[in-house]
């Protein structure tokens, strides 16, 4: 499965961005799939992701500003970030894997596939 992230940019705090992560010819149904990003300096961290049943998380850090979602034929996850901060700049990447339990959804090593990443740069 290869994984295409877009959508990063520059914006103002509190502007919106829209992530998409999209698979090459296929279908994301049955796969779980998560939003990472990591920051210069820092370690990758776990921002929102769909379990294989569809069920859904998010870091509390992005709770209520970030929303992920897909579209109906399940070819393309979306991360709806609204009200950015400073503190979201860094490199965005989506993730995929066909027999993740949900209760692995934040282990970044729990996944098999993983998109290029894009950069989302929020200033001050």
């Amino acid at each position: 499965v290869q994984l295409q992230a877009s959508g990063g940019g520059l914006v103002q705090t509190g502007g919106s961005l829209r992530l998409s992560c999209a698979a090459s010819g296929r279908s994301l149904n049955g796969y779980a799939i998560g939003w990472f990003r990591q920051a210069a300096g820092k370690e990758r961290e776990f921002v929102a992701g769909f379990t294989r049943s569809g069920g859904s998380g998010s870091a509390d850090s992005v709770k209520g500003r970030f929303t992920i979602s897909r579209d109906t034929a399940k070819t393309t996850v979306y991360l709806q970030m609204n009200d950015l901060k400073p503190e979201d700049t860094a490199v965005y990447y989506c993730a995929a894997d066909r027999y993740l339990i949900t209760s692995s959804i934040r282990a970044q090593s729990a996944y098999h596939y993983w998109g290029q990443g894009t950069q989302v740069t929020v200033s001050s």
